[in-house]
């Protein structure tokens, strides 16, 4: 039996930087650009729901064709986000952000590179509108953290 000094230990990413690599990582698994959409889609239904409460017209991410909904808080330094939508392909386009940023310091939100998303190869297959709203998505994320940095 291994004492525990000797088990291997699984190593989770942390940084946004290492997040965003293993998710670039899962989605190139994929071959083909539907499956990476069922991928997408996957995680926004494992995104754990957003109250209904919360779900109101000033969380609403402006300019969005679909609703999002996002929601944010601040606790021990870190910034927690809460996001949902009424659409299935959508949901999994703020997830995808959710996984990155949730849980970061302010800082580390603002000072991230959110250009990975266009590795991602999603953009290319999303109607204008769509691929639109990914950068809205973490432009308001971005300013959630801006409104904890000085905390």
């Amino acid at each position: 039996m291994l004492s525990p000094a000797q088990k291997p230990t699984l190593s989770l990413p942390v940084t946004i930087a290492e997040k965003q690599q293993q998710l670039l990582d899962e989605l190139n698994l994929f071959q083909d650009w539907t499956e990476r959409y069922q991928y997408v889609i996957d995680l926004g239904k494992k995104l754990a729901p957003m109250p209904e409460d919360l779900q109101t017209p000033d969380r609403l991410i402006k300019g969005c064709q679909s609703q999002v909904w996002l929601d944010s808080s601040f606790a021990d330094g870190k910034v927690n986000y809460a996001a949902d939508s009424d659409s299935l392909i959508t949901k999994g386009m703020i997830a995808l952000f959710v996984r990155v940023l949730d849980g970061q310091t302010p800082d580390d939100i603002l000072q991230a590179d959110m250009s990975f998303i266009d590795q991602t190869g999603l953009k290319e297959h999303l109607a204008p509108t769509r691929a639109n709203a990914l950068t809205l998505m973490a432009g308001q994320m971005k300013q959630h953290a801006i409104a904890f940095a000085g905390k």
